[in-house]
């Protein structure tokens, strides 16, 4: 697995042209769990009560397997899963496009229609602000200053500055490393200070 991932920056919304008279309109938003994807297919469907179809898919995660999407109405596999064909197409998970449908007049046929949503799926995403995502865990390291020498060793060993520092009776220093250096960090921290050193992680998705 890789220790990076593709997601999108920020929500972004984008129309584009008429198709036959009818209008998709494609909403993109980063997303981290089910409520985050309710809330966010809610907000659209309040914001155009009157489309249509609100076609849908997303992706969570970095499995194989947590993925959903919905034709909301439309014909069998023309909707969704062209919107989810787009969001693989660039490698991003913890996203969530919303594909709403103004109907023009015209019928589209199941080939029209997957060229409409997946294109509108595809034109929001080459707008949208792509970001990698490096996953990090926290480390709260209480320590004796007798062994500030040994922490810093370790730490240069693995080229990391604390982000936070504290002096008080003991050392407490907080300190962000990438997930997947995180057991090799803990283990060293342990040996170089013959496992004097209080250490709590907290696992976070972002640097």
């Amino acid at each position: 697995m890789s220790d990076s991932y593709r997601t999108i920056g920020e929500a972004l919304e984008h129309e584009p042209d008429k198709i036959k008279g009818s209008r998709h309109i494609a909403n993109v938003f980063p997303v981290t769990n089910q409520e985050d994807i309710a809330s966010n297919l809610e907000s659209v469907r309040a914001r155009m009560p009157d489309a249509n179809h609100h076609a849908y898919a997303w992706r969570l995660g970095r499995g194989d397997n947590d993925f959903r999407y919905s034709d909301d109405g439309e014909p069998n596999g023309s909707a969704g899963r062209p919107i989810l064909k787009h969001i693989d197409g660039q490698d991003l998970t913890d996203t969530l496009i919303v594909v709403s449908r103004y109907f023009g007049g015209t019928k589209l046929g199941t080939g029209g229609l997957v060229r409409a949503y997946g294109g509108a799926a595809q034109e929001v995403l080459h707008l949208a602000n792509i970001v990698e995502v490096i996953p990090h865990a926290t480390f709260h390291i209480q320590h004796a200053y007798e062994d500030s020498g040994a922490l810093a060793a370790v730490l240069n060993t693995f080229n990391l500055q604390p982000t936070k520092s504290n002096y008080g009776t003991q050392v407490d220093v907080e300190i962000s490393v990438p997930q997947s250096q995180a057991k090799e960090f803990e283990r060293a921290v342990r040996d170089a200070t013959a496992a004097r050193a209080r250490i709590q992680v907290e696992a976070s998705d972002r640097a």
